[in-house]
């Protein structure tokens, strides 16, 4: 019997217990900043990060044999190293200390290979629903050309490859396109091509140097929506539809007034997917006029 919760709490019992230093935000001080855990929810793999200000900390291996005995479905714990006085949680560098350095997890028909800095939905269930009303409002058929920005780890790229002549993926995460190449392989997905860079200038440059012109475009922003050229990119190309999947409905209604001069909005869809918090994606549906 496991949960996240658990093994974060045994985690932090022992490292207390073996009177290692805890970090302070006030001093900058001590070592352990953040335990995050992710788990595969169709294959139980779970993933422990420890978040340290330091590169190391004393008696690893102990703590590796700790966590894998009393978890055997621990595949893998990392050490991300965190020396920035900031509240973003994770550092740039992770090192392996017990296993690949990653989890799977299963998501729809597709397999999905999980690393420690890349964006995976925290509710499994409902993000298949999200993704699958997503790509049905897409109405995909087999001559599109998909473009899915901000693609993440491929989650919804993949789910689309299946109806599209060709799908691109663009994210600014490095490290989440190259689970995404991988995860195309995993699934013998040939019709889908990752690009990392920074949405504004890879939209562009397929747009105007490589002239590729999308049919349908998906669109998952971070928090903040949308830059303001990407948006006039679009419109300057005006696929025949784009579908918005959005997680601040603040900056939805934002990007949409400046679509709706050649776009009508047709719907817009919550999906719940953080029960017990304000919080709600919606999936928003937009034709050419």
């Amino acid at each position: 019997d496991f949960n996240a919760e658990k093994i974060a709490k045994e985690i932090l019992n022992y490292w207390v217990e073996n009177k290692n230093s805890i970090y302070d935000e006030k001093t900058n001080k001590g070592l352990l900043r953040h335990i995050v855990i992710k788990i595969g929810f169709k294959t139980n793999e779970i993933m422990c990060i420890l978040v340290i200000n330091g590169k190391k900390f004393p008696n690893e291996e102990g703590l590796v044999k700790f966590i894998t005995n009393k978890f055997p479905c621990v595949k893998t714990i990392v050490k991300n190293v965190n020396m920035k006085n900031t509240n973003v949680i994770m550092g740039k560098e992770s090192i392996n200390i017990y296993g690949e350095g990653y989890i799977n997890d299963k998501l729809g028909e597709y397999i999905f290979k999980i690393s420690p800095h890349s964006f995976y939905q925290v509710n499994p269930i409902q993000a298949e629903k999200l993704y699958n009303i997503g790509v049905k409002a897409a109405q995909i058929s087999k001559n599109n050309v998909v473009f899915d920005l901000y693609c993440g780890i491929g989650t919804i790229s993949l789910f689309m490859s299946k109806y599209a002549k060709k799908v691109y993926g663009i994210e600014i995460v490095e490290q989440a396109i190259e689970d995404a190449k991988e995860n195309a392989k995993i699934n013998n997905v040939e019709n889908a091509e990752f690009i990392a860079g920074d949405v504004e200038k890879v939209l562009e440059d397929l747009i105007n140097k490589k002239k590729v012109i999308p049919d349908i475009i998906m669109i998952d922003p971070p928090r903040k929506g949308m830059d303001e050229n990407s948006i006039k990119n679009i419109l300057k190309i005006s696929p025949k539809k784009l579908v918005y999947i959005s997680c601040n409905p603040a900056t939805l209604v934002r990007d949409l007034a400046e679509f709706e001069e050649k776009y009508d909005v047709k719907t817009i869809e919550p999906v719940d997917m953080f029960p017990y918090s304000k919080h709600v994606e919606c999936v928003s549906v937009l034709e050419l006029k």
